[in-house]
């Protein structure tokens, strides 16, 4: 039998079979052998195939091929990567420019590490309903930055249905990852598309203003129409991994273009004369945040370090 892996708990993964019933599955235990580098052998969004034991219980004995897969370095243990999901058409970040603040360096590793592994990204704003004029600014600002790099932007409250109506209509019909820091709203935003689906929600510390984390593993939810929203756990940081240093430039997409006029082929874009990057920065055609991000992960690839 075949299925679609639709939720994980850790321990157990529920399958959609092509009968469209959900089976509780364990790993066979000869799968576990295999020279599987990640903490989770199977993702959400996995096409497998499982056979059924006597009580029910499914068996996953195989993954089929993956179109694709987005994947972090794991906090936990920093010399192994986690898969976030696999076989996405989208992978959308939910930011917060308040309640909690999602930070310029996370929104680019994630871009980052998208741009890696071929996953096409958007970014979508939530709890515009909460913002002051000066966070709304700034919001602005940071929706303009990110557009001029051809990153679909959309400007959301879950408090407002009007505002969800073009995001639905962009998720129809594909199978879309929603991840970001915990406390941004990425369960309530779902439960607001989907009212059926009834996810748990919590608020956020109102003393460190962080979020609270909800959502303890991966869920697929089936859209009106077509196509699935992952809700996935929060995260607090976005560790890249499998990354050389000589390749971080070329997923950036302001960064890329301009570093092709940097006067030496192997440019690192931090001290070599000749540089477009660092002209480019200096005269504000590159945004000062996108090149800290940018070094950052260069920092990351010397140190082997999680962030």
């Amino acid at each position: 039998m075949e299925g679609l892996v639709v939720k994980n708990s850790g321990s157990s993964y529920w399958v959609k079979g092509d009968d469209g019933k959900p089976v509780e599955c364990k790993i066979k235990g000869n799968f576990r052998i295999k020279e599987i580098k990640t903490t989770n052998p199977v993702a959400i969004g996995d096409r497998v195939a499982f056979e059924l034991t006597p009580d029910g219980m499914g068996l996953i004995y195989e993954i089929k091929e993956r179109k694709n897969y987005i994947i972090r370095r794991s906090s936990n243990l920093s010399k192994q990567a986690h898969i976030i999901a696999a076989n996405l058409d989208w992978a959308a970040l939910i930011v917060t420019v308040n309640y909690p603040e999602t930070y310029t360096v996370f929104i680019d590793r994630f871009l980052t590490t998208a741009e890696a592994y071929r996953i096409p990204a958007c970014i979508i704003f939530n709890k515009t309903d909460c913002y002051d004029d000066g966070e709304k600014e700034y919001l602005d600002a940071l929706a303009y930055l990110y557009s001029t790099m051809d990153y679909p932007i959309f400007k959301v409250s879950a408090l407002n249905p009007d505002s969800l109506k073009g995001l639905i209509d962009f998720l129809k019909g594909k199978i879309t990852l929603f991840s970001g820091n915990s406390g941004v709203g990425k369960s309530t935003l779902i439960n607001a598309i989907l009212p059926d689906s009834d996810i748990k929600t919590s608020g956020i510390s109102m003393v460190h203003n962080k979020g609270m984390h909800t959502t303890t593993f991966s869920e697929m939810y089936e859209l009106d129409g077509g196509g699935y929203i992952i809700d996935t756990p929060g995260v607090k940081g976005f560790g890249v991994i499998d990354m050389e240093k000589n390749e971080v430039g070329h997923y950036f997409r302001d960064i890329f273009p301009v570093s092709k006029k940097c006067r030496f082929f192997n440019c690192t874009h931090i001290h070599e004369p000749g540089c477009a990057v660092l002209e480019a920065v200096e005269n504000q055609q590159i945004s000062q945040s996108r090149y800290q991000s940018y070094l950052s992960i260069m920092e990351d690839c010397d140190s082997g370090k999680y962030r």
